[in-house]
């Protein structure tokens, strides 16, 4: 069971280092491999909870498709927002914290959500209240300080990809 679990953690680790080291020389490779060996034995454990669901090819396609849509279409409207607002003379700002509720089964799908809010420019994470099921986000330009209302402009898109994904 072991091996089955650090499978799959080995293989992102090698192709996080691949990717990141821009090189597919064969010392990187091999680099690449030892390091994630090391990584899988260790984190294996911690990582992952049933190595079944990684096989899933519905997961597979709602996680391919969750990254496109994410890079592809939310980063960067998000970035034109910001890159409008700092270019502005009037600097059109409304920050403030804001309660984002979310409705998320387990951790894995509670921290993708929160990654990808924070991720995305012009809201962050500042708190998470797993008992009562709410992120508290910083928001540049608070639309609404009503909680389904903020779900809607901050979140309700990566709780629907990553619910797919990992629930």
């Amino acid at each position: 069971m072991r091996a089955a679990k650090a499978i799959p953690v080995v293989l992102l680790a090698f192709v996080t280092y691949i990717v990141f080291s821009g090189s597919t020389s064969g010392y990187d490779l091999v680099t690449g491999l030892m390091v994630s060996v090391v990584v899988g034995a260790l984190f294996a454990n911690i990582t992952v909870e049933r190595p079944s669901k990684l096989l899933s090819p519905k997961r597979w396609y709602w996680a391919s498709r969750y990254a496109l849509r994410y890079f592809i279409i939310d980063e960067t409207k998000c970035h034109i927002d910001v890159a409008k607002r700092i270019l502005s003379p009037r600097m059109p700002v409304n920050p403030g914290i804001v309660m984002v509720p979310f409705d998320a089964e387990s951790d894995y799908t509670m921290t993708a959500i929160a990654n990808s809010i924070t991720n995305t420019p012009g809201t962050v994470v500042v708190e998470v209240d797993k008992k009562n099921k709410v992120f508290y986000v910083h928001w540049i330009d608070v639309a609404s300080t009503e909680p389904k209302e903020a779900k809607k402009g901050v979140s309700e898109t990566f709780e629907y990809y990553s619910k797919k994904i990992f629930d």
